[in-house]
């Protein structure tokens, strides 16, 4: 039914094959070896006996048929010993991947477990990726040198290096939701730069000199302690100021507790502990007096979102005659903690503050003019600018006091003890030995 004829002189080789009709075909099969001659024929000789018996292909004899180049297909077909091919199907369009405003609004929809003031800053964002690239773009368009391009248009907007990172920060956040949605093969943001940095020439030390003037020139208590808490506390303006209760305040530990919104999302980092520092006991003393009874919140104006305590402190330094210095609460925090880091250790002031020692090396510490002078051996010492505990006694305190007096409870119930000025506790709070307490009981 099937044989192999080979042309001695040429070495071309030709398989003739009778048909199921009846009729004789030939197949040049060209310059192969024998070998490999034999096991075409075999395979043919295997379909005729199929076509004509009707039984099935052999495993080894069906898979070289689907392997079989498309010329040696069509003869088979010819010769009635095998079937067309089917077509291969056509492959599903893939849905076009999504605009940039409808999945950037998406994004930030799904986003419920972020705060109003985070939303705001991502859609700050938001504008400027879709002012430069459009709001109907393709995100699977945008490569890697169009967000090299969309870095050097906020450079042209005048934006700040610190601002131009947040804002790159937000896009590389973005463009990864897309890459893990598979509407991207890769995030075109990757290798922008991002994240916080530090600017230095927007680094301001508030002297205690500096700050005794403008808390001379506060309208009211409420404006002291709110100036004090951000100075000599390093508490962060508003959030958490406004969130100071009058049951955080611990008067016989010397202590007060903070809760801070900033890192309520890391473990164990809601709240955090505060020594009464001698420089703001008078303040804290003074607001609990002139405090309604039964007030919850210490600082009582000034709650609302929309409140401008930048403003008014601008006045404050006006009335003040000191000019205002840049990043004016965020540089009384890193004033507090450079005054801190002269006096306790790294772990005790990043504890205190709620930061980690290297955030604070990298955006509060700051080098003072004590410094240089103390080093150089001037007149001026370090133990003049960071005064130890008798000093700030004989500077801050002519009080009878350091305790408040009244009877009344707080907004939770705690009772406020009228401590004598010989006793040990008082001697503890007003002599500044809650340094050496266990923050931890």
């Amino acid at each position: 039914m099937a044989s192999i004829s080979c042309n001695a002189k040429t070495g071309l080789r030709m398989l003739l094959v009778i048909c199921p009709d009846g009729k004789r075909r030939r197949l040049r099969l060209g310059r192969v070896t024998a070998r490999e001659a034999e096991d075409i024929r075999l395979h043919v000789r295997h379909l005729a006996a199929c076509r004509k018996t009707g039984s099935p292909l052999l495993p080894t004899t069906a898979e070289w048929l689907g392997s079989v180049p498309d010329t040696l297909r069509a003869w088979l077909v010819l010769c009635g010993l095998a079937a067309e091919r089917a077509p291969e199907p056509m492959p599903e369009p893939k849905p076009a991947g999504p605009t940039l405003k409808p999945f950037l609004d998406a994004y930030l929809t799904s986003r419920v477990d972020i705060k109003p003031s985070t939303q705001i800053a991502l859609r700050q964002a938001v504008g400027y990726l879709v002012e430069h690239f459009g709001a109907d773009k393709p995100i699977a368009d945008i490569t890697a040198g169009d967000a090299d391009e969309w870095r050097l248009f906020l450079v042209g907007k005048g934006l700040a290096e610190a601002t131009i990172r947040r804002r790159s920060g937000a896009a590389k956040q973005f463009f990864k939701v897309g890459v893990r949605k598979g509407f991207l093969p890769s995030n075109p943001f990757a290798d922008i730069k991002a994240g916080n940095v530090a600017n230095t020439s927007r680094q301001y030390y508030v002297s205690r000199d500096v700050a005794q003037k403008v808390l001379d020139a506060c309208p009211d208590g409420e404006w002291r302690l709110i100036f004090a808490l951000c100075r000599f506390a390093g508490l962060r303006c508003p959030s958490e100021l406004v969130g100071l209760r009058w049951g955080d305040i611990f008067w016989d530990k010397g202590r007060f507790v903070v809760h801070s919104p900033k890192t309520a999302r890391h473990d164990g980092q809601a709240t955090r502990q505060l020594p009464i520092f001698p420089e703001l006991l008078p303040h804290l003393q003074a607001a609990f007096d002139a405090a309604e009874s039964g007030a919850e919140y210490v600082i009582v104006r000034y709650r609302l979102p929309n409140s401008n305590l930048s403003t008014q402190l601008r006045r404050i330094l006006w009335r003040a005659a000191v000019d205002p210095w840049p990043r004016l609460f965020q540089n009384l925090r890193a004033s507090c903690d450079t005054d801190l880091a002269a006096r306790f250790p790294a772990h005790v002031c990043a504890r205190w503050l709620g930061h980690t020692p290297a955030i604070a090396a990298k955006h509060y510490l700051q080098v003072t003019e004590a410094d240089f002078e103390a080093a150089a051996g001037r007149t001026l010492t370090k133990a003049a600018h960071y005064p130890n505990d008798e000093a700030q006694k004989a500077a801050q305190y002519h009080a009878e006091s350091c305790l408040p007096e009244r009877k009344s409870g707080t907004g939770d119930g705690q009772k406020t003890p009228d401590l004598r000025q010989d006793s040990e506790l008082y001697e503890k709070v007003h002599m500044n030995e809650w340094a050496i307490l266990d923050l931890n009981q």
